[in-house]
């Protein structure tokens, strides 16, 4: 019988799901996924395009997505070789529910802004909540 969705629990840290979550969480992950959204780039186009990655993790970022089924790599016997990365199915698919993200993220930066300026503004606490302080509050 196929596993189904209530088989899997990432809560549990035995878990496979856990490893993917964390693939598609890390820092550069989405940011290379939603970069190929619009297609097939050349590494030095995708690097230029997602702003701040280096080399090294970009470089390990694709590999690990490759690993994935996520992106498909395309070496061309061109000097130096022009190696160029796409969006498999796979990757499409979770291309849709990182745009659905990004959409909530861009409706909710403002409210998002305005949390931190008042957590901020609040004096500093003095050490982690006790139960007791938490139970007074």
């Amino acid at each position: 019988m196929s596993p189904t969705l209530f088989d899997y629990d990432p809560l549990k840290a035995a878990c496979p799901t856990r490893q993917v979550l964390n693939r598609i969480s890390d820092r550069w992950s989405m940011l290379v996924i939603l970069a190929l959204e619009d297609g097939t780039l050349r590494f030095s186009e995708l690097r230029r395009r997602v702003e701040g990655v280096t080399q090294k993790m970009l470089t390990q970022t694709l590999r690990a997505l490759e690993r994935d089924g996520l992106v498909e790599r395309e070496a061309i016997a061109t000097v130096p070789v022009t190696v160029r990365y796409t969006l498999t199915p796979l990757g499409h698919s979770l291309g849709e529910a990182a745009a659905t993200i990004r959409m909530w993220a861009c409706a909710h930066i403002e409210d998002v802004e305005r949390a931190r300026t008042r957590f901020d503004a609040r004096p500093a606490a003095a050490g982690p909540p006790t139960p007791r302080a938490a139970a007074a509050a």
